[in-house]
């Protein structure tokens, strides 16, 4: 087995990450892996096992923005705090709200995890707004798909194979994003209703409803809020229409339906962003409205914090013991997820791994070494 001098590399340009990717290439027999990192804001994805760390944070910088075209490109080490302020220079946004942008997120991360905030109910999440990409293969070749403006964006899109691959794929060098404007006005309603049975019956109806919210979240205690988002002329009327169908069972409601101040709400979907709400380690669970009320008991038995997101469709957790212990509760339950803030575990997938066949194919091709951690 090769050793190397270091253990840790820097680069700070494109053919220096091409370099470090080749220097550290694993040979025949050796078991070495590339971790590549960048703001840390995910420690539960990067296990401290052999391996030689690429750093990305040195390689930052927005290299491209043209507003008029709603899209802008910057390299994989840019923290999305930084992104945030220049696109609200212009007005616009990344309307999926990267998490963790106030613990230095980067936007190569937010790609290489899949993460997506509290916009994800109503714009897509981060492959809707991904238009193209530059990334490095095992063999330290430059691979690059989709493209920089939006109608250039067509065929195959090749750096959608590394969304969501933490890592295992290759190393995003480079990211194109469209872009939205910033709403004109935002308002967030609350209920809280008995119990998380009838959160889930109100967000049921807001979910079949017209009302078209921006983002929709629910807790264990059975509180829901509903944000929604647009034209300041049309915001009250709508927000009376949310309003009608969060208190539409009035006997399944313990508190009506109320608006929160502009600040409450601020800091609430800040919160939500962050993850500043609970203290232990965190985790992503995949799943579905009708599947929360099972998996929610679950968790309170285990002494878990949770929150539902996505309209119902993303639970994120707060697990206070060994990450085995939820990963066993998972598969039992059979739901995936993914551990994010915390000690990092061996392998960060939890619960129900997916069929890799696919995978297995791709790498194949663009990392037949495994240069990178499988």
């Amino acid at each position: 087995m090769r050793t190397f001098p270091a253990s840790l590399l820097k680069p700070t340009t494109i053919p220096e990450v091409q370099e470090a990717v080749l220097y550290a290439a694993p040979g025949v027999g050796d078991t070495t892996r590339v971790r590549p990192v960048a703001g840390r804001s995910k420690p539960a994805l990067h296990h401290a096992g052999d391996g030689v760390v690429v750093d990305l944070a040195g390689l930052t910088g927005i290299t491209e923005y043209q507003p008029d075209e709603c899209t802008f490109t910057a390299f994989a080490g840019t923290p999305v705090a930084e992104i945030e302020r220049r696109l609200a220079e212009h007005g616009q946004s990344l309307p999926f709200e990267p998490p963790l942008a106030g613990r230095g997120a980067t936007i190569g991360g937010t790609v290489a995890s899949g993460l997506n905030g509290p916009g994800r109910y109503h714009h897509g999440g981060v492959r809707d707004f991904l238009i193209g990409g530059t990334f490095v293969d095992g063999e330290g070749r430059l691979v690059r798909g989709g493209g920089k403006v939006v109608k250039n964006a067509a065929g195959f899109y090749l750096h959608h194979l590394l969304l969501g691959s933490l890592g295992r794929l290759g190393i995003f060098v480079e990211l194109t994003f469209k872009v939205f404007p910033v709403p004109r006005a935002q308002r967030t309603l609350t209920v809280t209703c008995a119990g998380l049975g009838d959160a889930l019956a109100a967000l049921d109806r807001v979910r079949r409803s017209t009302t078209d919210p921006d983002a929709v979240e629910l807790t264990p205690e059975g509180r829901v809020l509903v944000r929604i988002a647009g034209a300041a002329d049309a915001i009250d009327a709508r927000a009376e229409s949310v309003a009608a169908v969060l208190g539409h069972d009035r006997a399944t409601i313990a508190e009506p339906p109320a608006a929160l101040s502009p600040e409450d709400a601020a800091a609430w979907w800040t919160a939500s962003r962050d993850f500043t709400w609970l203290a232990t380690p965190l985790a992503k669970v995949a799943v579905t409205p009708s599947r929360i009320h099972v998996l929610d008991a679950a968790l309170a038995g285990a002494g878990a914090t949770r929150r539902y997101g996505a309209g119902g469709e993303v639970a994120w957790v707060g697990w206070p013991g060994a990450w085995a212990d939820l990963d066993a509760l998972l598969v039992e339950h059979g739901l995936s997820g993914v551990a994010l803030i915390g000690p990092a575990p061996a392998d960060p997938m939890l619960g129900v791994r997916p069929d890799d066949a696919f995978l297995s194919r791709i790498r194949q091709t663009i990392d037949p070494r495994g240069t990178f951690r499988g």
